[in-house]
């Protein structure tokens, strides 16, 4: 929440959103008075709703409007398409609003429940990309009532937003289990200022700083836990950095994969959800290769066991900590240059609250042993968001902000696809989750592959030589996973309909 001090506020939309956050703006006048609704609605527009004037349209009222110097303009449409609220970013900045804040899409927002402390300013991945699936969470939650659910990687960008989402699941109790103390320090106090201020239901939050790494302590705390869900969202991600350090990339990744399922089978876990990327598919890089080595994991689990084991694969979302986003964002904050690895260099994205939502909604509609895929619909060229990054600031690419082209880093291709060459996608009755069919079984089995690879990452005095030796590491999973460590750029990529 931004608590910036306001002299007026307008509130962008009449509807059940924006009358939400009018009372408690009114009930809480240290944060300004609203002075005015806007709205394109013909059926609003001369009304007064809870004593504010409606004015509209919004075009021709905000170029009419004399802002001062702390007028700010809060959008409270949580159903706006991507197009109109660039048009809407538009028409207030023309208007000189100091400040414009936005509500979460509709489906972080459950029956009408908007709060102002989920405002936030307008960030560029609110107007990129396209319109998000709309998810009505608390129906999509309803499995969740009453459990005790475990969130790994709980501080990161996926995870912290799966928690936010969870608030609304009616959840008994709510882990947050992390490596990072002060990561899981910042979204324990965020969730508990929402439920303060009336957002979610009342489950009981639990902060957990451990590693997945250590074998004996995931034993112990899920033991200790009874977690009836887990989302695992914990994993390295960054390529570039995975590649200089490919052995951590396997031993947190793959062994930290494998600790949490022997430990939900062993412990009356009912549902485990692995959260995965296109990266996985046909793998280049080490964190591909693990990422692919930890669903291979959870779905062999899957044919052994009582829990509901499942995999959710999805491609970039934006504004992530290891996305480009923020990267294109600072570039361009200090003057420029913008680097882009590759003129032709596409991506698959969604928002993070998207993905996270259709994650949540497949972890409760989703079958034992099936991997799950998330509709990204189209790739987007980098070069063209990083030009529409650039105009969102207010500058134009290559004359204000140059743009410039640095090669492809270790482990980096042109195109990601998101299925094998031996995966099928097929449709499901849920929208924009697909389930992928696997033609033809992996050729080896885990329980052979985590033999050779474990004593690379724990000493075993039998085999000292293999201890964090990075080129047997290599060397066993090109063994596994062909074209491993090879650039290997498709021709076109696989996309939906093709």
């Amino acid at each position: 929440m931004n608590t910036y001090k306001s002299e007026r506020l307008y509130i962008i939309g009449a509807g059940f959103a924006g009358q939400t956050l009018a009372r408690e703006i009114k009930a809480k006048a240290i944060f300004g008075k609203v002075v005015a609704f806007l709205d394109d609605d013909p059926e609003k527009i001369g009304r007064k709703i809870e004593g504010i004037p409606v004015l509209g349209p919004i075009q021709d009222v905000a170029q009419l409007l004399r802002m001062k110097a702390a007028d700010e303009a809060i959008i409270a449409i949580p159903s706006a398409s991507r197009e109109y609220l660039k048009k809407l970013y538009g028409i207030l900045k023309r208007a000189g609003f100091a400040r414009i804040r936005i509500l979460p899409g509709i489906s972080q927002i459950v029956e009408g429940d908007a709060h102002l402390i989920q405002t936030r300013s307008i960030d560029p991945q609110d107007l990129l990309g396209r319109t998000p699936v709309t998810v009505n969470l608390k129906e999509s939650l309803a499995y969740l009532r009453g459990k005790r659910v475990l969130v790994t990687g709980a501080g990161g960008s996926i995870g912290s937003e799966l928690c936010r989402q969870l608030l609304s699941g009616g959840a008994s109790r709510l882990y947050l289990l992390g490596h990072g103390e002060n990561s899981i320090y910042l979204i324990d106090r965020e969730l508990r200022l929402l439920q303060e201020e009336g957002v979610g239901e009342k489950a009981t939050l639990v902060p957990i700083i451990g590693d997945l790494k250590d074998r004996e302590y995931i034993d112990w705390l899920l033991g200790r836990l009874k977690a009836d869900v887990i989302f695992h969202a914990a994993a390295y991600k960054h390529v570039p950095m995975m590649e200089e350090n490919p052995v951590a990339a396997i031993e947190n990744n793959v062994f930290g994969t494998d600790n949490l399922v022997q430990a939900a089978r062993k412990h009356g876990v009912k549902r485990f959800v692995l959260i995965t990327t296109d990266k996985a598919v046909d793998p280049v890089s080490v964190y591909g290769a693990s990422k692919q080595l930890c669903e291979r994991l959870v779905l062999e689990a899957a044919a052994s066991s009582e829990v509901n084991f499942m995999v959710v694969r999805f491609g970039n979302v934006l504004g992530s900590r290891g996305s480009i986003l923020p990267l294109f964002q600072r570039q361009i904050e200090k003057g420029g240059p913008v680097t882009v690895t590759h003129r032709d260099m596409r991506r698959y994205f969604m928002t993070i609250p998207e993905a996270c939502s259709l994650v949540l909604k497949a972890g409760g509609v989703g079958e034992n042993g099936n991997l799950y895929l998330l509709d990204m619909g189209e790739p987007v060229w980098i070069r063209e968001l990083a030009e529409q990054l650039i105009r969102f600031y207010g500058f134009e690419p290559d004359k204000d902000i140059s743009i410039e082209y640095v090669g492809l880093r270790p482990g980096e291709r042109l195109d990601e696809r998101l299925w094998g060459e031996d995966e099928e996608p097929r449709q499901t009755e849920f929208s924009r989750i697909l389930r992928v069919e696997r033609k033809r079984p992996y050729s080896d089995a885990m329980d052979s592959l985590r033999e050779k690879l474990l004593p690379v990452c724990r000493f075993d005095p039998a085999r000292p030589e293999c201890y964090r030796n990075t080129g047997y590491l290599i060397e066993t999973l090109e063994q596994v996973i062909p074209g491993m460590g090879a650039e290997k750029i498709p021709e076109r990529p696989l996309c939906y309909g093709n």
